[in-house]
Parts: structure tokens; C-alpha cells; sequence
């Protein structure tokens, strides 16, 4: 059955003319929506002070201040690419290495600084990413 004129023009004007203002709305909508998003993760980073979940490697905790301070010092001559942390979670001063995304990361510096430093283990915990 041949298509009337009428339906070709019909069909012929929602392909050339609304078609073209439907997708301009729907760009419309992802760019608003991608905006949003902008927004959120600025939000986020502002709440969390830039933080977030990762790895990081345990390589000293214990009460005295002096020994943490020291191997934290011993470290940074070492390894001075990697980023270090004191901290003191009561009752212990512990000396937190590096910023990992993943744990695969983390164990890969574990196996460099190992010989270094033998009691050295991974923790998850809040990092700040460059």
C-alpha cells in the first residue's frame, strides 16, 4: 500500500524538525545533569577535606613518641617520594606511609620498604590523592 503524501510529509517533518529540537532538549538535560554531578563531587570534596577510602602502610605503632619520630625521619631519607604521616591513636604513635588507591598499589611499595622495615603491614583507611 503506497504512503499518501500527507504521512510522507508527516514523517518527513519529524525527521528534519522535531527530531532535531528533541535531541537539542535531551543535550540540554545531560549538560545540566553533568553540571549537577560537577557540583556534588566539589560538595563531597569540601565536606571530606579532599579525603578518601584507600591504602595506606602501617610501618610503626607504640607508645614511644621518640622511636616514631625517628623511624618516621629514617623513612623520609630513605623513600623520599612516598608521603608520611604521624599520628598518635591512643595509646600508640603510629607512622602511616604513602597514599594508595588500591591495595595492589600498597603491596607493591610494601615489597620495596619490607627489607627496611620488616613489621610494615597495610591498613585501609582515608587518603588524600595529589
Amino acid at each position: 500500500m503506497p504512503l499518501s503524501f500527507f504521512k510522507l510529509t508527516i514523517i518527513l517533518f519529524f525527521c528534519f524538525v522535531i527530531k532535531p529540537v528533541l535531541a537539542q532538549d535531551s543535550q540540554t538535560q545531560t549538560q545540566l545533569k553533568i553540571k549537577q554531578l560537577i557540583e556534588k563531587k566539589a560538595e563531597y570534596h569540601r565536606l571530606t577535606g579532599g579525603e578518601q577510602d584507600g591504602y595506606q602502610i602501617k610501618i610503626h605503632f607504640g607508645a614511644d613518641r621518640d622511636k616514631a619520630k625517628s623511624l618516621r625521619s629514617k623513612f623520609q631519607q630513605r623513600f623520599s617520594d612516598i608521603n608520611t604521616y604521624e599520628e598518635y591513636q591512643q595509646p600508640n604513635f603510629v607512622v602511616l606511609v604513602g597514599d594508595f588507591k588500591s591495595k595492589l598499589e600498597a603491596f607493591e611499595v610494601l615489597k620495596k620498604i619490607q627489607s627496611d622495615f620488616p613489621t610494615s603491614f597495610i591498613v585501609k583507611g582515608k587518603i588524600k590523592l595529589k
